[in-house]
């Protein structure tokens, strides 16, 4: 799609992500056995046809770089164009000099030099914690057809997350009222995706900059609304934003529903990944798989029920794993039991160990644990 441009803006730690998030940026938590979180965006914008993507980072951002690397999974490795990483704060002539990342509108300020380089004439922003296969083509022509200054991607199935943005909308979806943050939510959530031309981009960059503002959702969506034509793109598909480790778990434990994994990995949208060459998981004749997700490369000699294995994951003989999420090259050793736990990559848990959390708080073990 020549017309649009991407911008993904990945943040710094999330409290609420715990453990998930003390070695990487939100964005590279992974999710689903072979995933990263950014991978959803990154293949929204590739499926819509977008080749050029400007990624915002601010953080622990090594992971992210690693895992992304030139972008050639999602076809943006170009001569011209194609995945750019651009790190806040690293220009010296910037006029907030404090490490501090307080808003969009701020970040955007930091790259703007970046922003007048787009070659389309349409930018799409979107955050990188976001799981979702859209179209994003689809929001696009919206956009177009009615002549709106922002549009802005919302949905009507709410899910508890703190700091929000809601929107109600009149019967042309045009936002009658924005609402951060409320103690009572109505109207739409927003999904924080929005589409806007670059030359009104550019506008809102400056004046934001020259008044000192910094929240694209406060100082634009709600302070501007009254003058700017923002509308609303109803997404009626799945959609969650994490924040949380319980959002995480919960979102997780949603894949081993064939009709909530269908959706989120339409083979008509594909979701890219970073190649990962692991050898076929082997699952031993007296060892039990139950409703679970297997990577590859995983040796199963025991019991996995209900839980999400990453690749190169060891379970072995006498152990089980239940109601949980491993992540790569784990290790569950002989006879110990693990229940309602989210690991970490390398985490060795020892044999005989029994670890055991709970559906409304799972235990959470740090990269690199022995236990």
């Amino acid at each position: 799609m020549n017309g649009l441009h991407g911008i993904i803006f990945s943040y710094e730690k999330e409290p609420g992500l715990r453990e998930l998030v003390e070695h990487r940026m939100p964005a590279s938590i992974p999710f689903g056995g072979r995933y990263r979180v950014i991978d959803f965006m990154l293949s929204n914008m590739h499926n819509a046809g977008i080749t050029d993507v400007g990624v915002v980072l601010h953080g622990n951002y090594q992971s992210l770089l690693d895992h992304v690397g030139n972008g050639k999974t999602w076809d943006m490795s170009r001569k011209y164009g194609g995945l750019r990483m651009l790190p806040l704060f690293a220009d010296s002539t910037r006029r907030y000099q404090s490490e501090e990342f307080r808003g969009k509108m701020e970040a955007l300020a930091g790259v703007r030099s970046y922003l007048e380089e787009i070659r389309q004439d349409y930018v799409v922003l979107a955050d990188s914690d976001i799981l979702i296969n859209i179209p994003l083509n689809k929001v696009y022509q919206e956009h177009l057809r009615s002549g709106a200054d922002i549009t802005c991607v919302c949905t009507e199935q709410y899910r508890e997350t703190e700091n929000a943005t809601f929107f109600v909308l009149d019967e042309e979806n045009r936002v009658a009222k924005t609402l951060c943050s409320p103690k009572k939510p109505e109207g739409y959530h927003c999904l924080e995706i929005y589409v806007l031309s670059k030359e009104l981009l550019l506008r809102l960059v400056d004046e934001c900059a020259a008044e000192e503002k910094y929240s694209f959702r406060s100082d634009v969506l709600n302070g501007m609304g009254s003058r700017l034509d923002i509308r609303g793109f109803v997404w009626d598909g799945i959609a969650a934003q994490l924040r949380t480790l319980k959002e995480y778990y919960d979102r997780s434990m949603d894949l081993l529903e064939a009709k909530t994994y269908r959706e989120l990995f339409a083979p008509e949208r594909p979701i890219y990944a970073k190649e990962d060459d692991e050898a076929p998981t082997y699952i031993a004749p007296d060892s039990r798989c139950i409703n679970s997700l297997i990577a590859d490369g995983c040796i199963i000699e025991g019991t996995v029920e209900n839980s999400i294995l990453f690749p190169g994951v060891t379970v072995e003989k006498g152990a089980a794993v239940k109601n949980s999420v491993i992540f790569k090259r784990a290790r569950v050793e002989e006879n110990a039991s693990v229940s309602y736990v989210i690991a970490d990559k390398y985490v060795r848990i020892r044999r005989g160990s029994t670890l055991t959390g709970h559906e409304s708080y799972p235990m959470a073990i740090s990269k690199n644990t022995v236990i």
